[in-house]
C-alpha cells in the first residue's frame, strides 16, 4: 500500500492543522496538502495527507474512513498516483494547416488548394435549390 490517502467530504471550515491533527492520532504525518478554493479561501473538502509508512496509513485509513467528523462522514481512501500525460505534436511546435501546404514545382496556386475550385458546388449546380 502506498502511504499517501486521500481524504475527502471534510467540513470547509477545516484546515491543514486540523486535519494533521485528526490522522497524527493515527501516527506520525509527514505531509497534509488541503485543497482550497481560491475565491471563498475555505477548504473545497478535500485533502492529500502523507503518513510516515504504508502501515500507519493503512490503519489510518480503517479506523477514519466513514467516521463522523465535523457532521460529516468523511471517506479515507489510498491515493492513485497522477498519471503521466503524453503529449501531442500539435502546439509543440508541429504548425498544421492550409497555408503550410506549397504547390509542388511547376504548378500554379491561385488561391485554390488541390486543384479543386474554391466554393460553389460541382458539376455546374447553383447554390439555389431547384423548384
Amino acid at each position: 500500500m502506498n502511504n499517501r490517502l486521500y481524504v475527502e467530504n471534510l467540513p470547509p471550515s477545516m484546515t491543514e492543522s486540523g486535519v494533521r491533527e485528526l490522522f497524527s492520532k493515527q501516527g506520525p504525518v509527514t505531509e497534509v496538502k488541503l485543497m482550497m478554493d481560491a475565491s471563498t479561501g475555505n477548504s473545497r473538502g478535500k485533502a492529500f495527507v502523507t503518513m510516515a509508512s504504508p502501515e500507519v496509513a493503512q490503519t489510518a485509513l480503517k479506523s477514519l474512513h466513514t467516521q463522523n467528523f465535523g457532521g460529516r462522514s468523511i471517506a479515507v481512501t489510498e491515493a492513485r498516483p497522477t498519471p503521466e500525460v503524453v503529449t501531442g505534436l500539435i502546439g509543440h511546435g508541429f504548425e498544421t494547416g492550409i497555408s503550410s501546404i506549397r504547390p509542388a514545382s511547376g504548378q500554379k496556386n491561385n488561391g485554390q488548394h488541390n486543384g479543386k475550385k474554391s466554393g460553389g458546388y460541382s458539376k455546374g449546380r447553383s447554390r439555389r435549390p431547384r423548384r
